[in-house]
């Protein structure tokens, strides 16, 4: 029940805050409001796209095959009506490079077929639909409809939006706040192009094993990674990804001077998706491998633990 009442609050939030939000800020121009509507009838499609989809193939990862894709669509057609200005094209490029990252990580997977309404689909999922809260099927398809394919399209919409903030202001130069943003998207970026590389290269290794019948021995006895960016933080591609889109955010401090204004709503709220993405992911890995639970006592969800030299050792003897 824990699972339904998360995602009831996460689409209240997202129909409550972007209005709240939205007092933050200076108000849409008529140019913006043009590029918004346009966004938003793509976003409008590939939520009925996911949704039927979904349903017709009981494939429910429609969404996390577009997840990559769509940012760099949105981003473009704001870089478009930006004029390619120098700004509207440096942050379109950030975007593009965590969409093309992220997709070949997805793609190697095999969540991509040339029938391509089928592929891998999270395994997540299929756990969800058997839950006892979701069933009759009615039950299903309505989360489907109003979280699946409703809330995580929005979401993905919303956390590109600091680019329209910027558009607002795009007659200002470049400047140095800029570059430091642009510096932390980047850090966050190979943050998370390093674990997800960690976890790909454990895990295919893992499953090599498995299939040719062989004994799991050393850290594959375990079942999960707790090694590299793994052994300081639980989910350090969390980290990344979450870390990527907060920086996006402050483009639009920086351009407008506003420490809050209503793009923000889009890293809040993904903020909030991720917490409970890993509460799920968490509860499935420690009821299958024993040892998670020590993992979980030893080392940080996602900001890894600053201790000071010396913090936590035994003192000298005298």
């Amino acid at each position: 029940m824990k699972i339904l009442q998360t995602a009831i609050i996460l689409i209240f939030t997202i129909l409550v805050v972007p209005v709240f939000t939205y007092l933050f800020g200076i108000p849409l121009g008529e140019k913006e409001w043009e590029v918004l509507k346009v966004l938003m009838y793509i976003c409008g499609f590939s939520i009925a796209y996911c949704f039927i989809v979904g349903e017709l193939t009981n494939n429910n990862s429609q969404v996390d095959k577009y997840w990559s894709i769509l940012p760099i669509i949105y981003a473009w057609v704001m870089a478009y009506y930006g004029d390619f200005s120098p700004r509207m094209i440096l942050m379109a490029s950030l975007v593009t490079a965590w969409g093309v990252r992220l997709t070949y990580n997805f793609a190697r997977k095999g969540a991509y077929r040339w029938k391509f309404w089928e592929g891998e689909e999270d395994y997540r999922w299929e756990i969800l639909r058997k839950k006892p809260e979701f069933q009759p099927r009615w039950k299903w398809t309505l989360f489907n409809l109003f979280f699946i394919s409703g809330y995580q399209n929005i979401l993905i919409l919303l956390f590109t939006l600091p680019m329209l903030v910027s558009l607002q202001f795009d007659g200002a130069a470049l400047g140095i706040w800029e570059l430091i943003v642009t510096s932390g998207v980047l850090f966050f970026l190979v943050l998370e192009t390093i674990a997800d590389e960690q976890h790909w290269n454990y895990q295919s290794e893992k499953w090599r094993l498995i299939r040719e019948g062989k004994l799991l021995h050393g850290d594959f006895a375990k079942g999960f990674l707790d090694k590299g960016l793994w052994a300081i933080s639980r989910h350090p591609n969390y980290l990344g990804e979450q870390g990527i889109w907060v920086c996006f955010y402050f483009f639009s401090v920086a351009v407008s001077g506003l420490w809050i204004n209503w793009s923000i709503v889009g890293a809040m709220l993904l903020l909030i998706l991720f917490q409970g993405s890993s509460n799920f992911s968490e509860e499935i890995s420690a009821s299958k491998y024993p040892e998670y639970k020590n993992y979980q006592k030893r080392v940080p969800r996602f900001i890894p633990k600053v201790r000071p030299e010396g913090v936590g050792k035994p003192a000298p003897s005298s």
